[in-house]
């Protein structure tokens, strides 16, 4: 799951790249392309993650995701925290809480809900942060469209997949997400480069360490549940990270928003084909409102 690019919010621009033979290869890759390779390799990563809860808790799972994807980017980004504030400092470290909060909640949704309806409810976070940003009154029909969608996923009368736990722990993703999204551009401001990313890894793995290894105990040294949180790590971070980056500085911000408005079709889709999560009639609606409003709400912002 990314966190950087969402209708209306801007990207934190400075991520490590992985090397020159993958900027090569995106280079005959058009960035619409590339966007599209993101987001499958996101949502392939949870769709792996969530194959992993028949062997560690979700929480477990969360700790491999975050310290392997931290450990990848310190080898290619040192934080640089020489002559920072303490309030450059403490925003460094709010952006470590909500990412690590974010992906927390996130892989507890994954547990109860399927891999598409988590995602579309996720998703309402940082398109209210969009249009609250906007303050259009036309962006007031994309939240009310979104919310129609979560209606319709909620399980009135136990009827559909979801659950009121799961669309909870979504909701409070999809809140994390926002917070990720406002202490990113304030930590891209604050610290030089790609260090306050490579800052907040560092502080989300701290954090999240005590739960994670509590609830995955020895089962977190098996060299196989290691190469599958390697890998992970891998698609859910490393590699979209990369490719949104390269995609940004060929297309425009708003081109970008409206593609990755597509990621809970995607998810859903990923979750069908990979998952066997099988979604009702009335929940592909709810996950196509949501991304409706999405695309509605990134239109209208421009840029």
């Amino acid at each position: 799951m990314t966190a950087e690019s969402l209708p209306g919010a801007e990207p934190y621009r400075m991520r490590p790249s992985p090397g020159r033979a993958l900027r090569a290869a995106s280079d005959a890759i058009p960035p619409s392309g590339l966007v599209l390779l993101g987001i499958l390799s996101v949502q392939v990563g949870a769709g792996l993650a969530k194959n992993l809860f028949t062997q560690l808790p979700p929480s477990a799972v969360v700790f491999l995701r975050i310290a392997t994807s931290a450990v990848m980017l310190l080898a290619v980004v040192r934080p640089r925290v020489h002559g920072l504030s303490r309030r450059d400092l403490a925003v460094g470290v709010a952006f470590g809480l909500s990412l690590g909060l974010m992906n927390l909640s996130f892989y507890e949704a994954l547990a109860r809900l399927p891999i598409g309806i988590a995602v579309a409810i996720e998703f309402i976070g940082p398109l209210t942060l969009a249009v609250v940003s906007s303050r259009r009154r036309l962006d007031l029909l994309w939240v009310a469209l979104a919310a129609a969608g979560v209606i319709l996923l909620a399980p009135w009368g136990g009827a559909g997949t979801a659950s009121w736990v799961g669309i909870g722990c979504a909701a409070l993703a999809g809140a994390c997400w926002a917070a990720y999204i406002v202490f990113s551009a304030a930590t891209g401001a604050r610290f030089p480069g790609a260090s306050g990313l490579s800052f907040a890894m560092i502080v989300s793995t701290i954090v999240i360490a005590p739960i994670g290894v509590t609830a995955g105990g020895s089962d977190l040294l098996r060299p196989e549940i290691l190469l599958i949180g390697a890998g992970v790590g891998l698609l859910s971070s490393v590699i979209p990270y990369s490719l949104e980056l390269e995609a940004l500085r060929r297309m425009p911000k708003r081109v970008f928003g409206i593609l990755m408005s597509l990621e809970p079709a995607a998810a859903a889709l990923v979750g069908l084909f990979v998952l066997h999560e099988v979604l009702q009639v009335r929940e592909w609606a709810a996950i196509g409102c949501v991304v409706v409003a999405s695309i509605g709400a990134t239109r209208a912002g421009g840029g």
